[in-house]
């Protein structure tokens, strides 16, 4: 089997793209970051996830991103609630942090040339999402042109990386649906940018709006626990 690293954050997409990876026969390995959010629960149902799906190594790796902050998840900046579902998708909200996924990827690509992996798989998302920079394919391409440029493999063996972003044409429902196709437990997932102590959902950020409504769409409710 080919080895290939997961990015997985705990959220419903990530663990979606952990499914996806194994069940396009990838050996897995599991990436996720104590990177100064302001709340470990994603990092709890990142273990979990990576526990039910039988991995075969998950690295939580510790970075500093609050040191910069700058976001409402790395900072005392307030998350936004209720948002127009237009705005959600088409502005960049102080939920983003700068330069996350470039962050994220340079790990796993030094991650992936030890593992001797030429495969990274992420749950971008370019259509439900909240407006990220770093989730639209272009950006994507670009960062693998990097890669294949930066690496040993690259350079001396003229081994390709790929970048996999199975998730990033599909609406949220159909990441659902195909979650729910490959037995994912989105019980186990989080995805609130800000929960309450007790770990429920607050409902009303953009990514519990967008999660929401993904079930909605495909007749089910979600298994999580919101605090209203």
């Amino acid at each position: 089997m080919k080895k290939a690293v997961i990015l997985l954050s705990g959220g419903l997409d990530s663990a979606t793209c952990l499914a996806i990876a194994i069940d396009s026969g990838f050996l897995p390995y599991a990436l996720s970051f104590r990177y100064g959010q302001r709340h470990e629960f994603e990092l709890d149902s990142a273990k979990a996830v990576s526990k039910s799906m039988g991995v075969e190594e998950h690295i939580i790796l510790d970075i500093d991103l609050r040191a910069f902050g700058g976001s409402a998840l790395t900072d005392d900046i307030e998350v936004p609630k209720d948002r127009d579902e237009t705005n959600i998708k088409n502005e960049i909200p102080v939920t983003y942090v700068p330069a996350r996924n470039t962050i994220f990827l340079s790990f796993g690509l030094a991650y992936a040339e030890t593992l001797g992996a030429n495969d990274i798989f992420i749950g971008v998302n370019a259509l439900d999402y909240s407006g990220y920079p770093d989730c639209r394919p272009e950006y994507i391409a670009s960062f693998q042109h990097m890669a294949n440029l930066a690496t040993k493999v690259g350079v001396e063996e003229k081994s390709d990386t790929n970048i996999h972003t199975p998730l990033i044409d599909l609406t949220k429902s159909d990441i659902i649906k195909a979650g729910l196709n490959l037995n994912v437990d989105y019980g186990l997932t989080h995805s609130c940018y800000d929960p309450e102590q007790n770990g429920y959902s607050c409902g009303h950020c953009d990514a519990c709006q967008l999660r929401i409504q993904g079930f909605e769409k495909v007749g089910l409710s979600d298994p999580i626990k919101y605090s209203k």
